[in-house]
């Protein structure tokens, strides 16, 4: 199947990762539904569209509210009548405080977004591309470097992206006798608004603060337009994408 007849769904595309991958999916000649909570953003990113613009359609979504994903799902259908690709990209983090400082509300918040929001995603996009004609569809997470190694002071963030990946592999398994392949990005310090310190300086494990390198966000959109174009028969599982001198290997 062309590019031109695929559909997406991008959660989290008001900002971010998640609005310029919307929109180099939407470059690409895909039909594109923007998620987000923030109306008001979906409808700027679809604005940058340009052209492409009559191929998007925004659906104001929180992601960790059952009913809303139902019925971002069900928007999707109504438009387009079938799904290939779900990119689970929404996703938030805590004020950097010390794990004993973190209030259950602060814990919490992230957890509810960040691992709810995934399976409840993947479980309506399962329930749509099971019973699509062609059969099946792919689901991109958006994993973290955080699924690997932790920032000081990142336990909720940290442990919902090692739950991803966890999420990931189950989804792979369970996907196969559907059709349906995942897998999993994992982003190191794109420079997008929401990661402005990285540049002027962000606590290292030693205690110190350094600015870090950072890379264009569009490396990472790209990354996930590759991913999204292969046929159903090829995977890729998990993929890197990272600033080269970033804090990775051994965090140091």
């Amino acid at each position: 199947m062309s590019s031109a007849a695929k559909v997406a769904i991008v959660t989290g595309a008001g900002s971010g990762v998640g609005k310029h991958t919307a929109l180099a999916l939407l470059g690409e000649g895909y039909s594109v539904v923007l998620a987000g909570r923030r109306a008001d953003r979906l409808e700027t990113t679809v604005a940058e569209a340009g052209p492409a613009a009559s191929r998007a359609l925004a659906v104001p979504t929180d992601v960790a509210d059952p009913d809303a994903v139902r019925a971002l799902f069900a928007s999707t259908k109504e438009r387009f009548g079938r799904l290939d690709v779900l990119f689970n990209n929404a996703g938030t983090g805590a004020p950097p405080v010390p794990l004993e400082d973190l209030t259950y509300e602060q814990w919490k918040s992230v957890v509810d977004v960040n691992l709810p929001g995934v399976f409840l995603c993947t479980q309506q996009a399962f329930h749509l591309m099971k019973s699509q004609d062609p059969m099946g569809g792919r689901i991109i997470n958006n994993g973290s470097i955080s699924a690997h190694v932790p920032r000081p002071n990142s336990a909720p963030y940290t442990a919902t992206k090692h739950a991803i990946t966890g999420l990931t592999k189950s989804t792979s398994l369970d996907g196969r006798k559907y059709n349906i392949a995942c897998g999993q990005i994992d982003i190191g310090n794109a420079e997008t608004e929401l990661t402005g310190a990285i540049k002027t300086g962000i606590i290292q494990p030693s205690g110190s603060i350094m600015a870090e390198a950072t890379m264009d966000v569009d490396h990472v959109a790209r990354a996930v337009v590759y991913m999204a174009s292969l046929p159903l028969d090829a995977n890729v599982q998990f993929i890197t994408v990272m600033a080269t001198k970033m804090p990775f290997i051994g965090r140091g």
